[in-house]
């Protein structure tokens, strides 16, 4: 077990180590395709943007070094991105360059080589934005009350898809109120009617529904695959590590003896269920004479057969107990990847936001009675203990711990009733302020 630890301090050490070189890395790897892009330039365009402008190259060529440059300024914003994320990991860790007071002279040459990194690799990118995108606005989330579109021609949606809003005074809002406005002195419906018809006399309204559709697909789209970048990213990872990285790395260092079979006591209650079970079985089919041959040309006697499966049950155990530290570690990374999307994707995550209470608010009183009770009874109701109590237990299991019966008793005691406290704040100060119907329909089922 010593060994093991002090393997893993190693390894850990090592990781550490790669972590803290990451934004050096990365910064030198998008430093590199800025280079390659600038060689090019200087080779084949005459020290210019790489353009079809001058008509130096035909279309064939040109549109070689086209797919060159896309792939080098990929490449650059990827490793620009891990840069940040990495960096902000690091200074929140560690402290290094980036948050520590340049004192030596060797620290002055690191951070004025990284700036001169950074303005080359920015001016180099910079060629090729349009300079539109420079004053770029990503899809508005703050829903306002005036609608005040630009016509679709103003309209510029980029590959990745945001909305270039320059020049225009582009106010997005999928309803004429925002979602979580307060109650005024006159209804919402009559308010709504009023501006619809507002709306429809508009000569514009044509343009401004497209303008509403266009813009409200991008939004979706955005969602769509921020949401699957938080779900397969750190599955990914978590499969990819466990398998290539960590796996290999703790069946080389687990060796376990015979007091470090097992990972924790339940482990080992549960070993020796199964062997009292399997010894009790031949016990039986011995006395009652139906021993089998074949088992009896492996072995030679009762004894050798019991030690067989005693080797074989720690053996199945042992790969338990090494297959829980795989988990812990692929998990700790899997965590890490999923906080490298959300950092790298803020933007991304308002858009979600938005998109999400549109979606939940869009919903009929009928769609949004029928969640709440669901997601209530479900995880709050009479029926949740249970449910709560085998997640726990899995979880323990996924990991290696102990299943501690007090610790789950009290969190089922306590954690549910935090979140049907919750529950009932939210529907009692935002759902009943914004659709009294909708509570209105969800008593009504509720006590049916």
């Amino acid at each position: 077990m010593t060994s093991f630890l002090t393997s893993i301090g190693r390894s850990l050490r090592t990781a550490n180590r790669w972590l803290i070189q990451t934004p050096d890395r990365a910064l030198d790897q998008a430093y590199d395709a800025a280079l390659m892009i600038k060689a090019i330039e200087d080779q084949h365009f005459n020290g210019d943007k790489i353009s079809n402008r001058s008509n130096i190259h035909s279309d064939r060529v040109f549109a070689y070094f086209q797919t060159e440059l896309r792939k080098y300024l990929q490449f650059a914003d990827v490793r620009l991105k891990e840069f940040r994320a990495s960096r902000y990991i690091v200074d929140s860790t560690n402290s290094t360059l980036y948050n520590r007071p340049v004192s030596s002279a060797s620290d002055r040459d690191r951070a004025a080589a990284t700036l001169e990194k950074l303005r080359f690799i920015d001016e180099i990118i910079a060629r090729y934005k349009p300079q539109a995108q420079q004053s770029k606005a990503i899809v508005p989330v703050a829903s306002t009350r005036e609608v005040n579109m630009p016509s679709c021609a103003a309209l510029n949606v980029d590959n990745n898809g945001f909305i270039d809003t320059t020049g225009s005074n582009i106010k997005f809002s999928g309803d004429d109120n925002s979602i979580l406005d307060k109650t005024g002195v006159l209804p919402r419906s009559i308010l709504g009617t009023l501006n619809r018809i507002k709306r429809d006399l508009d000569p514009k309204a044509e343009e401004q529904v497209i303008q509403t559709f266009r813009t409200s697909k991008v939004k979706t789209l955005i969602s769509i695959r921020l949401i699957l970048l938080l779900i397969i990213v750190p599955l990914l990872v978590q499969q990819l590590s466990k398998s290539f990285v960590v796996g290999p790395i703790v069946d080389r260092i687990w060796k376990p003896s015979q007091s470090a079979v097992f990972l924790n006591y339940e482990l080992e209650e549960e070993a020796l269920k199964e062997f009292n079970a399997f010894k009790e079985r031949l016990e039986f089919r011995k006395m009652v004479g139906t021993f089998a041959p074949a088992i009896e040309q492996d072995v030679k006697d009762e004894e050798a057969l019991l030690q067989e499966k005693a080797q074989e049950i720690a053996q199945s155990y042992s790969g338990m107990s090494a297959n829980a530290i795989k988990n812990i570690f692929s998990d700790l990374l899997s965590l890490v990847a999923f906080v490298v999307v959300l950092v790298t994707n803020r933007e991304g995550l308002e858009i979600l936001k938005s998109f999400i209470d549109e979606t939940v608010y869009g919903l009929s009183d009928s769609a949004k009675a029928f969640i709440i009770i669901l997601f209530t009874d479900m995880f709050v109701g009479f029926h949740s203990p249970h449910g709560w109590e085998v997640l726990l237990e899995g979880i323990a299991r996924h990991i290696g711990l102990p299943a501690n019966r007090n610790f789950i008793f009290l969190f089922i005691a306590t954690f549910p009733v935090i979140l049907d406290t919750i529950f009932k704040y939210w529907i009692f100060r935002y759902l009943n302020r914004i659709s009294p119907s909708a509570v209105a329909t969800y008593k009504n089922m509720n006590e049916t």
